[in-house]
């Protein structure tokens, strides 16, 4: 058995405090982005993905540990969890680590901290295996496989992962001085695609074996079948297409299947990374005999996540399981030239298979992560 059980996720986004008003408006075909409203820094496009103060207590604060710390509470929640047990693991992601009451002169640029996040989940932290990691923005699914992995070696029954991403100017810098920015707002898979959207929100999951979720009685929002990440140190970029598509073939293999009936792609609407995507789906499509593959992201309703991009996909793919509708791309009025087997969905659509469903995260620095969502698994 390599499935572990999705338990619980948790999302606060710029389209609403909890994961289902994410989905509802990513079926709608929603836009968050605006012109920011931090006075932190230097945000010259102006065009952002903010999550409204109302939507997360204490945001005034510290952002980016309010936005975790919720959607912490949120996944154990529907986990059906009062905390996170004795001899668990709690994957911590993001930029840069916090530690005690250091000083964030980054603006929520590290953190958020792991004594927040023990707090909110109330853990004893003596009793609680604690990592911070950071794969640029693969980070949340590389945090997946890492804690399935924990779990199927036997350490223990139960695994937390958390993150945030909070508009700082460091994170922004970084976008921008790599030219990704776009000026109008991301629409990825579209022919006048001109970049990257920075967004923010705080995401977190429950994984926990299929003895420990029979045990409970407690049913699975889906099953994580499979992973893989791969560092492809020859390319210095994310989105090269030969390392997504073995990324996504060893995903499969590690889920012991061959069919996909929906990838729900990185895609954060740059020209060279949505190309570089849609020709490794494409490759996958005809290898799996399964033409055209439906294809969408998200980041055109809410922008990139940077390393916490994962937790938004993960509410996508498991919704599409749930319901057996497939998201459209928010942004998306006239699809680019895409290769044959790739169905790029401008808007939601019905499904007539509904098992499996890959979810793809990429990183600067050859940081590529694939995961498998199934139906299943337990």
């Amino acid at each position: 058995m390599t499935a572990v059980a999705l338990a619980g996720l948790g999302l606060v986004s710029p389209l609403g405090a909890t994961p289902d008003a994410f989905w509802h408006g990513l079926l709608r075909g929603q836009r968050a982005f605006g012109e920011h409203g931090c006075p932190d820094g230097d945000f010259r496009s102006r065009v952002v993905a903010t999550v409204p103060p109302g939507d997360c207590a204490a945001l005034a604060g510290r952002r980016k540990e309010a936005l975790a710390t919720a959607a912490v509470r949120q996944a154990l929640a529907a986990a059906g969890l009062p905390g996170l047990p004795d001899g668990s693991l709690l994957v911590v992601v993001s930029q840069a680590p916090a530690f005690g009451g250091a000083p964030d002169e980054g603006g929520d640029f590290t953190g958020p901290r792991f004594e927040a996040l023990l707090a909110a989940c109330r853990a004893d932290a003596r009793r609680t295996h604690v990592v911070h990691l950071s794969h640029a923005c693969a980070s949340a699914a590389f945090a997946a496989a890492f804690a399935r992995d924990w779990l199927l070696s036997g350490l223990g029954s139960t695994a937390l992962v958390a993150g945030a991403s909070a508009l700082n100017r460091y994170e922004y810098a970084s976008m921008d001085v790599v030219r990704t920015l776009s000026p109008h707002g991301a629409r990825p898979f579209d022919a006048d695609r001109d970049g990257i959207t920075v967004g923010e929100g705080g995401g977190a999951f429950v994984l926990e074996t299929a003895r420990t979720a029979r045990v409970r009685d407690h049913r699975p929002q889906a099953w994580l079948s499979g992973a893989a990440c791969v560092v492809d140190s020859a390319e210095s970029v994310a989105s090269a297409p030969a390392a997504v598509l073995d990324c996504m073939r060893a995903a499969l293999d590690d889920a012991g299947t061959r069919r996909v009936d929906y990838v729900h792609a990185h895609a954060t609407g740059t020209v060279q990374g949505d190309a570089a995507e849609a020709e490794a789906i494409a490759a996958l499509a005809g290898s799996l005999h399964h033409v055209p593959l439906p294809t969408s992201s998200h980041k055109g309703a809410i922008g990139h996540l940077l390393h916490a991009s994962a937790f938004p996909g993960l509410v996508a793919a498991a919704g599409f399981l749930r319901e057996a509708r497939l998201p459209g791309t928010p942004g998306l009025r006239r699809a680019a030239p895409l290769p044959d087997g790739v169905l790029a969905l401008a808007g939601p659509g019905r499904a007539t298979t509904a098992e499996h469903a890959l979810v793809n995260s990429f990183g600067f620095g050859g940081n590529n992560a694939s995961l498998v969502l199934s139906t299943a698994g337990g």
